[in-house]
């Protein structure tokens, strides 16, 4: 039987890829270094991507009634 790994979270993905960020802007990287940072850090620029797709879907899916789109007011009335 096999583990499955625990879902990563978007928030844990996007705070990697800020501290990514951080690190290539301060310029204390090798060149080798800030190229598997790069690369690093457009994996988790899409995985965040993905992830905002999928969860708009989601809403799309849940604000649709008897076929067709509605917009409801927020308020916290």
């Amino acid at each position: 039987m096999t583990k499955r790994k625990p879902p990563v979270l978007f928030e844990d993905t996007l705070a990697e890829l800020e501290q990514l960020v951080v690190r290539l802007e301060q310029g204390d990287l090798s060149l080798e270094e800030s190229l598997a940072a790069f690369e690093r850090g457009v994996a988790l620029a899409r995985t965040c991507q993905q992830a905002l797709q999928h969860a708009e879907q989601k809403v799309q899916i849940l604000l649709e009634k008897n076929g067709t789109q509605t917009l409801e007011s927020f308020t916290d009335e």
